[in-house]
């Protein structure tokens, strides 16, 4: 299929998404989440397709932004003394149960401004993630994302081969608790 087909049918499945979110959650088991994949190195334009259709009714929130801004937060030394103690479970630096504020935190947080702001949470460059601990299925089953007002839609650089979800494409991933537009 064209790039130019397939990315209108994509948008189309969206928009009915998040227009019919009561459906949403009937089939994404309770979840409230919509995962819109792409292949990686087609990012740009659907990230630039997006922010082009919903820039009034949506909030983007850049994870990128957040991880820097997660690192700036403890200062270089500090994070990088962390990650070498935490290399082997990195979940354990980005998204842990302490009172700390780390990336994971900073996500949420992100996504709940977007909805007191009457906006629909758009996660963008969710790619930053590999590595962190971090997976889609963490985000998606927050109770804070589980319980929004409006969907989560996560752009997700990935492959889909049959029903399997590859991330990044090579990295297996959930499609449990969303819709997923393939």
């Amino acid at each position: 299929m064209s790039y130019l087909l397939e990315h209108k049918q994509k948008f189309e499945a969206l928009k009915f998404q998040i227009t019919n979110q009561d459906q949403l959650r009937k089939q994404a088991n309770g979840g409230n989440s919509i995962l819109f994949t792409y292949p990686p190195n087609q990012e740009q334009e659907y990230l630039d397709k997006a922010q082009e259709l919903y820039h009034q009714q949506a909030e983007f929130i850049d994870v990128s932004k957040l991880l820097v801004q997660a690192i700036d937060e403890d200062g270089w030394d500090a994070f990088e003394e962390y990650y070498k103690d935490f290399i082997s479970t990195p979940s354990k630096l980005f998204k842990s149960d302490d009172p700390e504020t780390d990336l994971f935190d900073l996500i949420i947080q992100a996504i709940e401004k977007a909805v007191v702001n009457d906006k629909i949470p758009m996660i963008m460059r969710s790619g930053c993630l590999y590595g962190t601990g971090i997976e889609n299925v963490n985000i998606m089953e927050h109770s804070s994302v589980m319980n929004l007002s409006h969907p989560l839609v996560i752009f997700y650089p990935a492959k889909v081969t049959d029903d399997n979800v590859f991330f990044l494409n090579f990295k297996p991933a959930s499609k449990y608790r969303c819709i997923l537009l393939k």
